[in-house]
């Protein structure tokens, strides 16, 4: 039995010697059908390769997986120089359905329903895909720079028993006859394993049960979340922010070039120092009211302007955010509890981390609780932690899809999301 040659991918074709037989497999990108020959484009997950058809055989439709057995062939009008010729087509399932736009185009012009409705299809559209391209290898950059400064990778359960965050806004669910919950963040379990470990983090779903319909909020999106020890404050944790964000920068340009250029994406270059401003200033800058408890989403577009025409900068850092407007684990500012040891990072414009140092002596989390009207015993496993000796520490969270998001230009978070869930959306 002749062996068959081994899968030549398409990104790969061009490196091919000419006159070697080569096996493509992948979907049927486009066919062009001429008088004398037809043009068949291949897609795989590498790219594209032209495929030539000139005894009149039959091409099945557009999106139909094939496997393309020729020779490979130079002519450089094919993409890399070199084409298949004497092809043998075979059709690895049936003829494909029509898809709701036509996937060869070189962008995706279609509603944003027509998009989500047909999702496991439109993805498939390369521009389209090179989005979570990008979302992939920033994904791989955060992974990779926190590795090296020693984090360990967590993961922390999903069903709780109590809200992690302030507010009412969760998803209850029926955890075998009793109540439970779907996380907000890790928040309470990354801090724990401080204690354990020392610097952690995790790549994982968060669940908001937020009444927002906007083009920035999802009920269920992907958070990269940090936790570390030994902090002094709430700038050691912007130092670490700052590397990561290098870090997820390095590994779009190292590993997603071609998504950048698909998708236009502006990969933002990230300061050696983030500029920082202090929450008062920041209502004094956009002129809001003294007393204003946070920033509203015209007020982050001012002060992301002021970053950009003063610093240079595409971030900025908004620190001491009202100690009111924040969780109960979080750290007073030192001489003036009215403020935080907590900051937003702003992306040209857009809120798009929220971290800052944590209470880690018993004693506050006792008071923090107390002055909420809540019993600390509510909060008993949680501070079992705190009870047998935790370092001041502190973290942040990361939203990949605002993200992702903001470096593609994306009028809604939704475009980039895989399968997004909102306040309608429960399918695909």
């Amino acid at each position: 039995m002749q062996t068959a040659p081994p899968r030549t991918l398409c990104s790969d074709l061009p490196t091919v010697t000419p006159g070697q037989t080569v096996r493509l497999q992948g979907w049927v990108h486009r066919r062009r059908e001429l008088s004398a020959l037809t043009f068949l484009v291949v897609r795989d997950r590498s790219g594209l390769a032209q495929v030539v058809v000139r005894d009149g055989s039959p091409v099945p439709p557009e999106e139909t997986t094939i496997e393309v057995s020729g020779v490979a062939t130079a002519n450089a009008q094919a993409p890399g120089g070199i084409e298949v010729t004497e092809p043998v087509i075979t059709a690895l399932t049936e003829p494909a359905a029509t898809p709701p736009a036509e996937l060869w185009r070189p962008s995706l012009d279609v509603s944003l329903p027509t998009l989500l409705d047909h999702a496991p299809v439109m993805w498939r559209h390369p521009a389209q895909r090179a989005r979570w391209e990008l979302a992939a290898a920033s994904v791989r950059g955060f992974r990779a720079t926190l590795d090296a400064a020693g984090f360990t990778e967590i993961q922390t359960p999903k069903f709780v028993a109590s809200a992690t965050e302030s507010g009412a806004n969760v998803f209850e669910v029926d955890y075998f006859g009793r109540p439970a919950y779907l996380a907000q963040s890790p928040q309470f379990y990354k801090q724990q394993l401080v204690g354990v470990f020392e610097r952690v983090y995790e790549v994982g779903p968060v669940f908001r049960a937020e009444p927002h319909d906007t083009v920035r909020h999802l009920a269920e999106y992907v958070s990269l979340d940090v936790e570390l020890g030994f902090v002094r404050d709430h700038r050691d944790v912007l130092a670490v922010l700052r590397e990561v964000l290098a870090g997820m920068v390095a590994a779009v340009h190292e590993h997603a070039g071609a998504a950048v250029e698909r998708t236009g994406a502006q990969v933002p270059v990230v300061p050696e120092e983030i500029p920082v401003i202090h929450f008062r200033d920041a209502l004094a800058l956009v002129g809001a009211p003294e007393d204003e408890p946070d920033l509203a989403p015209e007020h982050e577009r001012a002060v992301g302007a002021w970053a950009l025409a003063e610093h240079g900068s595409d971030f900025v850092a908004v620190e001491g955010y009202p100690m009111a407007k924040r969780p109960f684990y979080t750290h007073p500012w030192p001489g003036d509890e009215t403020w935080s040891n907590s900051f937003d990072l702003l992306f040209r414009g857009l809120e798009l981390v929220t971290g800052g140092q944590r209470l880690h002596r018993p004693s506050a989390y006792d008071a923090a609780i107390r002055a909420r009207g809540e019993d600390p015993a509510a909060y008993a496993t949680y501070l079992q932690a705190f009870e047998h000796g935790m370092p001041p520490h502190g973290g942040f969270a990361i939203g990949l899809e605002r993200w992702t998001a903001r470096l593609t230009g994306a009028a809604n978070i939704r475009e980039v999301t895989l399968f997004p869930r909102d306040l309608t959306r429960l399918t695909p």
